[in-house]
């Protein structure tokens, strides 16, 4: 089965530090793309925040600092994809869902392999900083083992 992330808030401070805080629990990608053509004069305040390390929440698009590994039904990711799709044509523009389908497909297949190798509950984190060649993105991955009991994430039912 393959496996996505999830958002997941340890506190309250998503809240203060990002102008859209994602809700806990929603499926997450790094959403990189959304700052393909900003300079250093978009970085400032808020703004920077999700920037700097931000993943994207495909339910109401906000940002979130930590997202956690868990396993996903097929049939979610192509719902994804068109969620993800319809934001492409509703904020940037895209000519149609169907237009903008491949490239959702692609940003949700790029999450999928980047969880591939993860258990469940692996917490992963972001880092982006603008080049010269554009936005670089780096991850890390926090394995449950090293996180404190109280701070990994539970999907699913405990029945």
């Amino acid at each position: 089965m393959p496996k996505l992330a999830r958002t997941i808030r340890f506190d309250e401070s998503d809240q203060n530090v990002f102008s859209r805080p994602a809700d806990p629990g929603e499926w997450a990608i790094p959403g990189g793309f959304e700052f393909s053509n900003w300079s250093e004069a978009d970085l400032t305040g808020k703004a920077r925040q999700a920037f700097a390390n931000g993943w994207l929440g495909l339910t109401g698009f906000g940002r979130s600092t930590f997202v956690a590994v868990a396993q996903v039904e097929p049939d979610e990711l192509e719902a994804l994809a068109t969620t993800l799709a319809q934001h492409f044509v509703t904020l940037y523009g895209a000519p149609s869902v169907e237009a903008a389908l491949d490239t959702a497909k692609e940003q949700i297949a790029d999450m999928v392999e980047l969880c591939e190798d993860h258990a469940p509950n692996t917490l992963l984190t972001v880092l982006r900083e603008l080049t010269e060649a554009g936005v670089r993105e780096q991850f890390r991955a926090i394995q449950p083992a090293d996180a404190e009991i109280d701070i990994v994430a539970v999907h699913g039912s405990v029945d």
